[in-house]
């Protein structure tokens, strides 16, 4: 196939961008790809009913762990690969075939078994991680409270230790203080990791980690454990998501994952951190792999609903021209165009965005952590970027596969085409690891310091207050001066209008960089007179709350478009470069035409150049159109998981460079070296 990139029609293999969007963990994402096609991990089109379903992938869980991909993301001294982005990339395959299992493994070894290795010490990683990553030892991880969700510091959960007995006394003493949505627990978990308020010498401690047996190894729940089936969900019914709650349960004083604090055998509590919210937030930032997954689990079912809805608009014919005896293709009509296209340059924009986090996620964790200032700043700056793009990535994914589902009209609605499916499964993704307005609050309380480290222990509002300080100035002084140099003529932003051709990269960066900018400098001034008129901090923080919101967005979606556009100049291939710097253009210039009123409004893009950037859209929706089906084909998901009736090879697609795709699966020799353990079980 070919695009009309200019000047010049450029090819596109869609073989070779999938190798290249397949990155550095490509071994690891043909190794799932080829186990998820054997024949025991089939499934039907609608799913068995919930005890049949939970079961199946339960046993899905351990036949996956018997491969030895579970363990990639694990120190090698214990049986892993020391591979944290290989097992990210892992998990994002899995998306493609069944949600329930993605969320599974998710908990199993992402959660519960991530908690024991980043909070935990040595003793705990010698006693449960092998079994952790084989899945003989299911476990939970029991954070989220019925009465505290977001705010975990405020979970009601104790855990008092008995100097006398060597022990801590774990308890629920409120029907709030239940664990609440816990996955493993309504079926299968044996051990929770159990998020508390540590209480030592009668003094409260903060929230620590505490391992807890909940279930014997017939299945029965320990004394003074209390677990109850939350039943059935929305979606991701295959999972056994329950109610844990804790009456006088004991556990040993080793229970305590102890990295950050530990209680000596007399009962002295010691840290080497501190401040107690210091801490806190340190704990948590190692946990951060998870929130990275599901944003990477959610941009590959959006590949799966895009897929689906691309290949059917290129087989789906309907009405015509009048004087024509044939109907027209879906993907021949503009507007299916224009419904499908941005949505797919999007994905591939997030998709970089992605590989960025995960890269740094491997960088900071995949050699072990050293708990060092620097390494601090590090985990904080990844923590702030995974929330924005988490946000962003789970919030496309519920709009694509909505408008994905419409553009296959009837057929869609269909349970064997996987809209239902996709649609119930990710919708959890907005909330879970962190709701996604929460998160983009998060960003903002980042940015709006400009050094978090100064103040990573205030919340939402105690920010506003300390925005009445010197920071706050650095914060303005910083932005203002961008905005100051953009109006004595910076090249990049053009404070009035002129001839920059729409298709200049640095024009769509110029303005993602100013739009971030200004909605900056113009909330913290907010926020500043706003304090200084004498306003309670809390008040004057809720009434801009959507302002530090659009401003967290507008920052994340500049760390995207320059993910995407690193990824286009990096792209050695001039062909896949040609393809790719479109599909860059179509993402950056349709996100500007949704938000051209708000640029207008600031003076950035007169009325004529709005009405361009519309018409610069349908022209590359245009171009695009003729590799659309290589684009997705790129994705690289085998027809044995797409398993859409609509969504597989036919029609006007490329669909021998998807053939070429499934020959170069890895076979069953290949498997065990990329694994490294030779199989299991």
């Amino acid at each position: 196939m070919s695009v009309d990139g200019g000047s010049a029609s450029q090819t596109l293999d869609a073989v070779a961008l999938r190798r290249f969007l397949d990155g550095p963990n490509r071994d690891v994402r043909e190794h799932f790809r080829a186990v998820l096609c054997r024949p025991e991990f089939s499934k039907s089109a609608t799913p068995p009913p919930t005890d049949a379903y939970r079961a199946k992938v339960s046993e899905w869980t351990r036949t996956l762990a018997a491969t030895g991909g579970t363990a990639l993301g694990f120190p090698s001294e214990f049986g892993g690969l020391d591979r944290v982005g290989g097992a990210v990339s892992a998990f994002a395959i899995l998306a493609h075939h069944d949600l329930s299992l993605l969320v599974k493994c998710g908990v199993q070894f992402g959660l519960f078994g991530g908690a024991v290795l980043h909070l935990g010490t040595r003793r705990h990683h010698e006693r449960y991680l092998s079994q952790i990553t084989s899945f003989e030892l299911p476990g939970c991880f029991a954070m989220t409270e019925a009465g505290h969700g977001s705010n975990v510091q405020q979970v009601e959960t104790t855990a008092t230790y008995d100097p006398e007995r060597g022990e801590f006394l774990v308890e629920s003493p409120t029907a709030t203080a239940a664990k609440e949505y816990i996955g493993n627990a309504a079926r299968d978990g044996r051990l929770a990791v159990v998020f508390a308020q540590l209480v030592v010498g009668g003094e409260g401690r903060g929230v620590h980690a505490v391992l807890v047996p909940i279930r014997d190894d017939a299945g029965k729940a320990l004394p003074g454990v209390t677990i109850e089936d939350d039943g059935e969900k929305l979606g991701l019914n295959g999972v056994d998501n329950g109610r844990i709650s804790f009456d006088g349960v004991r556990v040993p004083r080793d229970a305590l994952l102890d990295r950050y604090a530990e209680v000596t055998d007399d009962g002295e509590y010691r840290s080497p951190i501190e401040n107690e919210n210091r801490r806190f937030f340190t704990m948590l930032g190692t946990l951060i792999q998870g929130r990275i997954s599901v944003g990477g689990a959610a941009i590959s079912a959006t590949k799966s609903a895009l897929a689906i809805a691309i290949r059917h608009a290129l087989r789906r014919r309907q009405f015509g021209p009048p004087d024509s005896d044939s109907e027209a293709l879906l993907l021949d009509y503009r507007a299916h165009q224009r419904r499908l296209l941005p949505a797919l340059a999007r994905t591939y924009a997030l998709h970089f965005a992605q590989e960025e986090v995960v890269g740094e996620l491997d960088r900071i964790f995949g050699g072990g952590v050293e708990d060092t200032e620097e390494s601090e700043r590090d985990r904080r700056r990844l923590e702030t970027r995974a929330a924005g793009l988490k946000a962003l990535a789970t919030w496309h994914a519920t709009e694509a596969i909505q408008t994905a589902r419409e553009c296959c009209g009837g057929a869609g609605y269909l349970a064997a085409n996987r809209f239902a499916e996709l649609k119930a499964d990710t919708d959890v993704f907005t909330t879970f690891e962190g709701d996604n307005t929460i998160l983009l609050q998060l960003v903002a309380k980042s940015l709006l310091t400009g050094y978090r480290d100064q103040f990573g222990d205030l919340n939402p509002f105690e920010t506003a207050g300390f925005l009445a300080g010197q920071v706050w100035e650095a914060v303005v002084e910083r932005s203002a001066a961008r905005e100051i140099l953009q109006r004595l003529g910076d090249d990049l932003v053009p404070g009035r209008e002129r001839d920059e051709d729409l298709l200049d990269r640095e024009y769509h960066l110029g303005l993602f960089r100013w739009r971030e900018d200004h909605m900056l400098s113009a909330v913290a001034r907010r926020l500043r007179r706003g304090i200084d008129g004498g306003g309670d901090p809390f008040e004057v923080f809720n009434d801009c709350q959507d302002h530090v919101l659009a401003t967290a967005r507008a920052h994340t979606e500049r760390e995207v478009l320059e993910a995407f556009a690193a990824a286009v100049a990096r792209c050695e291939d001039e062909s896949l470069r040609a393809v790719l710097d479109r599909l860059c253009d179509l993402h950056a210039l349709a996100n500007l035409e949704a938000d051209r009123a708000w640029l207008q409004e600031h003076g950035r893009i007169s009325s004529t150049r709005a009405k361009m950037l519309t018409r610069t859209v349908n022209r590359l929706c245009a171009e695009l159109r003729p590799v659309a089906g290589e684009l997705v084909d790129a994705f690289g998901i085998p027809d044995e998981l797409l398993a859409a009736p609509i969504g597989l090879p036919g029609g006007e697609a490329s669909h021998s460079a998807a053939a070429e795709i499934g020959d170069e699966l890895p076979d069953e020799r290949m498997l065990a070296t990329v694994a490294g353990t030779g199989g299991r079980g």
